[in-house]
């Protein structure tokens, strides 16, 4: 199960981050201008989250950190004991439970103070964030052994949708073959084949973005070359493969004729879903999606161990308690993950679903409702009431799975 780190966003000693900066300053950036300041108010209300995860059964719970309520400024110059404080509770609170902590110490929110300095574009970035990670460590270390560094790295640089699965939209058409081919590699294999396999990006999005910035005029390529030193630091640098899964969608070739720039357009593909997928907003139910998108990193990475550490489905506000379509998007969900561990032999062995609670999500503020347990965002008290969805999955959690008719 997995948590975004939501509310208290001033509350004792916190800093500001990016994303209250962003939602206090209106406009309609935010669906009807909500903020994240008080969310599903888990910064003051712990206690009836664990609740939650108790009455789940949960054996591993995910969570954010947030890296300006442990350093206002985002710097190890002030350290904010109430976080630390915070955070040791939540930590020993699932230890004495039974339930594995798996922390992530990057979701979206940089300190406001570091984006002043230029942020992810500036290469000072990478002093602040080694040290707040070794600070991470040395603080949460002795009893979290499962980390994650950055939340869906490809959605912070490029705004695309997770890791989603990416079909030929004409199986018949090599172009849409091979496009299909570019688009995995850019959405997933982009961030990964350095990790796992040589420390390099994959060739085709070498020769794409060379190709592409020659026809822009530049110089060299936009994409920078790795040194082989830094090749060797990066290759091997993981434990597990994290990825998340929502949606599929299908691909084809479209030509950069004007040589616009942007990743799809550097990939040189489109994508969109097919019209009979049933939908809610931007997630399409394609459950056989996980299944290929599971082989394929089995094939392409040597079997690695696997963590799925976001997946789910919204519903639209005001929703049902009774949520039968989103727990029929979990079941079949959970049957492709059965056949990909039992057929494909996938070494699947952490699934997180999103999430918990109702909250704050991004730009649909609290339009989306992608939790297990339903909040009341207009009772102070935010009381947590489980949805169908919730009833449902502790059983596959106290059964250890569900039948499956393969």
């Amino acid at each position: 199960m997995t948590s975004g780190e939501k509310g208290g966003w001033d509350a004792d000693g916190k800093g500001p981050c990016v994303w209250d900066t962003f939602t206090h300053q209106g406009g309609e950036r935010v669906f009807k201008n909500q903020t994240g300041d008080v969310a599903c108010g888990s910064y003051t209300l712990w206690e009836e989250d664990l609740k939650c995860i108790k009455q789940l059964g949960l054996t591993h719970y995910r969570f954010s950190l947030s890296w300006s309520r442990l350093l206002p400024d985002g710097t190890t110059g002030f350290i904010n004991q109430k976080g630390i404080d915070y955070y040791n509770k939540i930590i020993d609170d699932l230890l004495k439970n039974g339930v594995t902590p798996i922390v992530t110490l990057y979701h979206f929110d940089l300190p406001q103070a570091l984006e002043d300095q230029g942020g992810w574009l500036s290469e000072a970035i990478i002093e602040s964030f080694d040290k707040y990670a070794q600070f991470c460590f040395s603080t949460f270390g002795d009893r979290v052994k499962q980390w994650i560094t950055i939340n869906e790295a490809n959605v912070l640089s490029v705004m695309s949708y997770d890791l989603v699965w990416l079909e030929p939209a004409d199986p018949n058409s090599v172009s849409d073959q091979e496009a299909a081919k570019r688009a995995i590699t850019f959405h997933l294999d982009l961030f990964a084949k350095p990790i796992f396999i040589d420390g390099d990006y994959p060739e085709v999005v070498k020769s794409q973005i060379a190709s592409m910035s020659q026809k822009q005029g530049y110089p060299s390529s936009r994409l920078p070359e790795f040194t082989e030193e830094e090749k060797k630091m990066i290759k091997g640098t993981a434990d597990f493969f994290a990825v998340q899964y929502y949606t599929t969608r299908l691909i084809k070739y479209q030509e950069n004729k004007k040589g616009e720039l942007g990743i799809l357009q550097d990939a040189e593909i489109e994508f969109f879903p097919d019209p009979s997928w049933k939908n809610v907003d931007w997630i399409y139910v394609v459950p056989w999606g996980v299944r290929k998108l599971l082989k394929y990193i089995k094939d392409t990475y040597n079997n690695p161990v696997i963590y799925i550490t976001e997946n789910g489905f919204p519903q639209s506000d005001p929703a049902p308690l009774d949520d039968t379509q989103r727990w029929e998007y979990f079941r079949q969900t959970f049957q492709e993950l059965f056949k990909a561990i039992q057929l494909d032999k996938v070494n699947l062995q952490v699934y997180c679903a999103w999430s918990l609670l109702d909250n704050f999500e991004w730009n649909q503020g609290y339009s989306s409702r992608f939790g297990l347990f339903h909040v009341d965002f207009e009772d102070p008290a935010r009381p947590r009431v489980p949805y169908t969805s919730a009833k449902e999955y502790a059983k596959i959690i106290r059964n250890n799975g569900l039948e499956a008719h393969l």
